[in-house]
C-alpha cells in the first residue's frame, strides 16, 4: 500500500502541499496538462528551488497572467460555480470527486460560520485562482503518485492575527478552526498563520490518521516551501512517501490511558464505577490486583478512552472512588480492521465479528449475545451455537 506521511511541523497550506508532492516526483508538465482540463483561464504555474533555514525545498507558485508578481486574489466565486467548473472539466472522476469534496468541506464550514445555505456561499480567498489550482492540483498530484493512504502529524497552528476578507481574526481563522474540528492539532509560538483554510481542508479530506510516523518503508522524501520566512522554524512541509508495512496497514489510533491505585475502597463499589465509566464512553475498564506501600493489597484501576474524554473520565474517577489523583498518558493502538457480518447456521443467522489485516481475514468471532439469543430460541447450549457459527464463518468468510 502506497503511504504518504505529512510532517506538519510548520503547518500546511495548499502551495506547500503541492510543492512537497512535486518534490516527491510529480512532473510539473503532467500537473499543468491536467490542470488545463479545468478550463480556468488567466494563470500560469511554476516551481523553483528555495532554501528555508538551510532546508532545500520546492516552492510552488500560481501566478495570475495579468499581474507581473504572484497574487493572492480575492475573486468571489460561489460554491455552485466552482462545483460546476470541476464537474464539467475533463479531469478524472476520482480527481473530480476529491476536489468537490474538499470544496464542499470549505463551503459547509463557511455556511456554518455565516449562517447561510451552502448554495449561497461565495468563497473569497479560497475562491481565488491560486486556491482553486492548489486544491485541484493536490488531488491530481496524489493520483499521479498513486497514493493509497495519507497520514499526518498534528499540524502546528501558529499564533497572532490574520487579515481575511471578513476582517481581522485571531489565528487560526474561523474557517480553518471549523475545518480542523475533530482533528488533533498543536500550538506554536510562531506569530503567524501556519495552517490556512486550504491546508486544513486538504488534511481533513485526505488524512485517515494523525500521529507519529507509521511503520513504513521509506522511498522518497519531499519538502514543499511556504511563502514566509519564520523566525524559529523552517517554513516547509515534509512529505514522506513509501510502502506501508503490515502494522501500518492495520487500523491504528492513539488513546488515553488513565490509571489510579486504590487500597481503601469497598470492593462492592468497583462495579458501580466500571458501569459509570463505560456508560460515559470509556473504551475499556479493568482492574488489576497490586501490592501497595505498607504491604497493603490494592487495585490498579485502568481506563482506556478517547483523548478528548480524559477530563470527563478523570472527574468520574475522582468523584466515585477514594482516589486522590490519577495518572494519564497516551498510547498507540494497532487494531484489525473489523466489521460485523451475519452467517446462516442451522440455528438461524448469527452475528460474527470479522477481523482483517491488510485486507486478509485473520479472525472470526461469533458475537456472544447473538449466540445466546439463538440458543434460547432453539433450546440448546450457547456453546453449540458458538461452535456452529465458528465453523460456518471459517468455511464462508
Amino acid at each position: 500500500m502506497k503511504l504518504l506521511y505529512l510532517d506538519c511541523f510548520a503547518g500546511i497550506s495548499g502551495d506547500m502541499f503541492l510543492g512537497a508532492l512535486i518534490d516527491l516526483g510529480v512532473s510539473e508538465d503532467a500537473l499543468r496538462a491536467e490542470l488545463a482540463k479545468l478550463k480556468l483561464p488567466g494563470y500560469t504555474i511554476s516551481t523553483r528551488r528555495v532554501v528555508k533555514q538551510n532546508i532545500s525545498a520546492t516552492k510552488f507558485d500560481c501566478i495570475e497572467a495579468s499581474h507581473p508578481v504572484m497574487k493572492h486574489g480575492h475573486d468571489h466565486r460561489s460554491y455552485t460555480e466552482i462545483a460546476g467548473m470541476i464537474t464539467g472539466s475533463g479531469l478524472s472522476e476520482n480527481v473530480k470527486r476529491r476536489a468537490l469534496s474538499v470544496f464542499k468541506r470549505i463551503g459547509e464550514a463557511e455556511a456554518k460560520i455565516h449562517s447561510v445555505p451552502l448554495e449561497k456561499i461565495h468563497f473569497h480567498e479560497v475562491g481565488a485562482v491560486d486556491s482553486i489550482v492548489d486544491i485541484v492540483g493536490a488531488c491530481v498530484a496524489l493520483e499521479i503518485l498513486g497514493v493509497d493512504e495519507v497520514q499526518a502529524s498534528p499540524p502546528r497552528l501558529g499564533s497572532g492575527f490574520v487579515e481575511t476578507a471578513h476582517g481581522k481574526f485571531p489565528v487560526p481563522a474561523p474557517a480553518t478552526l471549523e475545518l480542523l474540528k475533530g482533528l488533533p492539532v498543536q500550538s506554536s509560538n510562531e506569530p503567524v498563520e501556519l495552517v490556512t483554510p486550504t491546508g486544513a481542508a486538504l488534511l481533513a479530506e485526505f488524512c485517515s490518521r494523525f500521529g507519529a510516523m507509521p511503520a513504513m518503508s521509506i522511498e522518497k522524501i519531499g519538502y514543499g516551501a511556504g511563502t514566509r520566512d519564520l523566525e524559529k522554524t523552517p517554513n516547509v512541509l515534509r512529505a514522506v512517501l513509501g510502502e506501508a508495512t503490515i502494522a501500518a496497514s492495520s487500523d491504528a489510533d492513539a488513546v488515553a490511558v488513565i490509571e489510579t491505585n486504590i487500597d481503601d475502597m469497598n470492593p462492592q463499589l468497583f462495579g458501580d464505577v466500571m458501569e459509570r465509566l463505560l456508560a460515559a464512553g470509556a473504551l475499556d475498564v479493568f482492574f488489576t490486583s497490586i501490592q501497595m506501600k505498607k504491604n497493603r493489597p490494592g487495585t490498579l484501576l485502568t481506563v482506556l478512552c478517547e483523548r478528548n474524554d480524559v477530563d470527563r473520565m478523570a472527574e468520574l474517577l475522582l468523584t466515585h472512588t477514594t482516589s486522590f489523583g490519577v495518572r494519564v498518558h497516551e498510547t498507540q493502538r494497532r487494531k484489525l480492521s473489523r466489521e460485523i457480518v451475519k452467517v446462516a447456521t442451522k440455528f438461524g443467522e448469527i452475528e460474527v465479528k470479522v477481523g482483517r489485516l491488510a485486507g486478509k481475514v485473520v479472525s472470526r468471532s461469533p458475537e456472544y449475545e447473538s449466540c445466546k439469543q439463538a440458543a434460547a430460541k432453539a433450546g440448546v447450549a450457547v456453546k453449540d451455537v458458538f461452535n456452529e457459527a465458528t465453523r460456518v464463518a471459517e468455511e464462508t468468510l
